[in-house]
């Protein structure tokens, strides 16, 4: 991903732009794209700020704000399976797949139990 443009250049374009000059002057002024001049006003107008956004996916995920409830649920009954501790988060409005819950307990060196189904385990 890019970076973003200085905030100073932001502040000229903004500026040109409310001294009464066109949305597309400042486009062959600085060289920059029409769209860079219309983001830059929007974001002026919503956040009176020209700082640039954060860039990328925001720290932690969907399971971070329910890891001690999984490590109590986890170390109470240590019998619990993947596919258990989907539907019980499921019942607290959380929808995840048993691959994200299983890397979220090998992050906090958990393990969950395996049960084998009835032919595996030698019965009919």
């Amino acid at each position: 991903m890019g970076k973003p443009h200085p905030v100073e250049l932001r502040a000229r374009v903004v500026g040109f732009v409310e001294e009464g000059n066109s949305h597309r002057e400042p486009t062959r002024h600085f060289r920059v794209s029409p769209r860079f001049v219309n983001n830059m006003m929007i974001l002026h107008r919503a956040t009176g700020s020209l700082a640039p956004q954060r860039q990328g996916h925001p720290p932690g995920g969907k399971l971070t704000a329910h890891g001690e409830w999984i490590e109590a649920r986890v170390a109470a009954n240590g019998e619990v399976t993947l596919d258990e501790l989907c539907i019980e988060l499921a019942g607290r409005g959380v929808d995840v797949d048993r691959s994200t819950v299983g890397r979220f307990l090998n992050r906090l060196g958990l393990r969950a139990a395996v049960r084998k189904s009835a032919t595996v385990a030698g019965r009919p």
